[in-house]
């Protein structure tokens, strides 16, 4: 068989699966579809959920962890965090039983030689974001056919037409809770007395690295406090979304 017909059947198979997670998507509840996901012939033993471990996280970890503990979680340990958000991931992992968490971390070189005094995130965020984590997420997700994440349609205007399921760089990207209303999100947490980030009492309502990440006010998007006082809105792993 040709290199060209084995990429034009992996396309066909692509396009099969896509056009089958997005059918789910469509008549199954969140649960069912994460089950479709990992699972289903097409994804089965081949997809990864990404967290950060921030103030929503332990909803999807726990759905995940529910129906296949086994699921590899990446977790990018971008060196910047705040303590609270790793202790947070270890409370959540021993509580959940997850099996398969992956610390990621950027490549030391690359930082050695980029961001030596470790202020990158001051100078050039889009540099830094990359080197911490899109580069880092692109070598972790080698072998996925897809993965999960947590965007919700809510959190910003960036976000608000966020699809369940979109094609990004030949891999698919599935957002399960990207039509939640924050409000279903604080009754899942009531309701299965999951334990809050640390921070969301101080008035972080989205947690990311610690020198990029302030409170919000309760007029705020809920990303507000990322990159404050910048045009920056996201770290460069999530692009607009793409059904095609």
């Amino acid at each position: 068989m040709s290199k060209f017909t084995q990429a034009a059947e992996a396309l066909v198979e692509g396009d099969a699966a896509l056009a089958a997670l997005e059918a789910l998507a469509e008549t199954s509840d969140t649960r069912g579809f994460l089950e479709g996901a990992l699972k289903g012939r097409h994804f089965a033993g081949r997809t990864a959920l990404v967290t950060s471990f921030g103030t929503e996280s332990a909803v999807l970890l726990h759905l995940v962890a529910g129906i296949d503990r086994a699921t590899p979680v990446i977790f990018l340990e971008t060196g910047k965090l705040f303590p609270e958000t790793l202790a947070y991931r270890d409370l959540l992992v021993e509580r959940l039983g997850l099996d398969d968490v992956r610390s990621v971390k950027p490549d030391a070189a690359a930082l050695l030689a980029a961001d030596p005094a470790g202020d990158l995130w001051r100078r050039d965020p889009d540099l830094c974001c990359r080197l911490r984590k899109v580069e880092p997420l692109a070598a972790a997700l080698q072998g996925f056919a897809a993965w999960i994440n947590g965007r919700k349609r809510f959190q910003s205007e960036g976000r608000s037409r966020l699809p369940l399921v979109e094609r990004e760089g030949g891999r698919i990207k599935l957002n399960p809770l990207a039509n939640w209303s924050e409000g279903e999100i604080a009754r899942y947490f009531a309701a299965h007395r999951l334990p809050r980030h640390p921070l969301e009492a101080a008035g972080y309502r989205s947690v990311g690295c610690a020198p990029c990440t302030t409170p919000t006010d309760a007029d705020e998007d809920a990303r507000a406090g990322r990159w404050r006082g910048t045009e920056k809105t996201e770290c460069g792993i999530h692009f607009p979304a793409t059904r095609t």
